[in-house]
């Protein structure tokens, strides 16, 4: 028997395809449904999502909403006790078999934690402007700090510092304070990236890959809106959400340019820090985005590995001596992380590796943010200094 949940979960499904994800149907649904409640909307985004992380569990020949209401029973029996669900299952039903054949685990007790926690419902994660970190906490109440328990890098004292994990009811687009701009919504691994470029107010940087400007906003506010960023995309709708944005959160210290990844740079200026924020396979955003786990294919991942290097290759010429760059990457697959680290460092001896966030185990092929340590995205990161 199934439920109005169900339908109507099965009938933001039945819209999704390779070209039109999950996340972009369920905002459109819920953008035209004037009466949905926050409630009803976080009901029918679970349910949608519960779907796709459960999909490989479900009956294919049970109509939709059935096989809405198995996941939805899947789940409810994963978070009462992850070990009703065998590992053996996991390993085998929660991803692709060549995506998970792309993934290093430091151990097989590590592989375990990252497949519990990618059947987990995903953290909400807000930023807020370092100055209002305090009255933000007290005014959204419903805020924990990030309790972290990373086996390779040190958060002491915490680089995500400002971080916060928002459990509350409200929707947190509605707040006074983020109309304001006093904070963005953004996820922790993210924001441990702008805490690993550890830009100083005195510097020029260069945020390549700015997208909507999440992390140039971030390194605008540990910069105390001092020094200049240069914030490049190649699609002009992104950029113009970066200047909403900015505006929101009164920053003022960038300048927003377009740039399409090629040899022909945005600007003559050499720069202090450049983040490559890379396009990348995202599967380190799988455990938030689940429909995206059946639609990514090995030859993407091969597509992207050689963009990310390219970029690496066009960006680091405009390194002042002793300047640093920062590859970032919200995925944690081996040919987009340490294959391209390891190509890029070989090729360029006249850089050097740097370790990040103080971390416990220096490697010089970088460093993985895992999901079941951050309770966030996977990230990868690697930097390394012009001599």
């Amino acid at each position: 028997m199934s439920t109005p949940l169900a339908q109507r979960a099965a009938h933001v499904i039945a819209q999704v395809s390779p070209d039109t994800p999950a996340d972009f149907v369920l905002r459109r649904e819920i953008g035209t449904d004037p009466d949905l409640d926050s409630v009803e909307k976080r009901a029918l985004t679970g349910a949608v999502f519960a779907f796709f992380r459960w999909f490989a569990w479900l009956d294919t020949t049970d109509a939709l909403p059935r096989r809405v209401l198995a996941a939805l029973d899947l789940q409810k029996r994963f978070d009462a006790d992850p070990a009703a669900i065998k590992p053996e299952a996991l390993a085998a039903l929660a991803l692709p078999p060549w995506a998970l054949a792309s993934l290093d685990f430091p151990t097989p007790e590590a592989r375990l934690a990252y497949l519990r926690q990618l059947q987990r419902p995903p953290a909400l994660w807000i930023r807020p402007q370092r100055e209002f970190a305090a009255s933000i906490a007290r005014a959204l109440r419903h805020t924990t700090p990030p309790e972290v328990r990373a086996a390779n890098f040190n958060l002491t004292p915490s680089p995500a510092s400002t971080a916060l994990r928002y459990t509350g009811p409200s929707d947190l687009f509605k707040a006074e304070e983020f109309k304001k701009g006093l904070f963005e919504i953004q996820d922790l691994a993210s924001q441990i990236v702008g805490h690993a470029c550890a830009p100083l107010p005195t510097e020029t940087w260069w945020d390549a890959c700015c997208g909507e400007g999440g992390k140039t906003l971030h390194l605008s506010d540990l910069m105390g809106n001092k020094g200049v960023i240069w914030a490049t995309d190649r699609h002009t709708g992104r950029l113009a959400t970066l200047r909403k944005r900015a505006g929101r959160a009164q920053a003022f210290n960038y300048r927003a340019v377009t740039w399409n990844g090629g040899p022909f740079l945005p600007t003559k200026t050499k720069f202090d820090g450049i983040l490559v924020d890379a396009p990348c396979s995202g599967v380190g955003t799988w455990q938030r985005n689940p429909h995206a786990r059946w639609t990514l294919t090995e030859t993407d991942i091969r597509e992207l590995a050689a963009i990310q290097l390219q970029l690496l290759e066009n960006t680091h010429k405009a390194l002042k001596p002793g300047g640093r760059l920062v590859y970032a990457v919200c995925t944690i697959t081996r040919q987009e992380t340490t294959e391209v680290v390891r190509a890029f460092s070989a090729a360029h001896p006249e850089l050097e590796p740097l370790p990040l966030l103080e971390q416990t185990t220096p490697a010089a092929d970088g460093l993985f943010l895992w999901p079941h340590e951050l309770d966030a995205n996977g990230m990868f990161l690697a930097a390394w200094r012009k001599k």
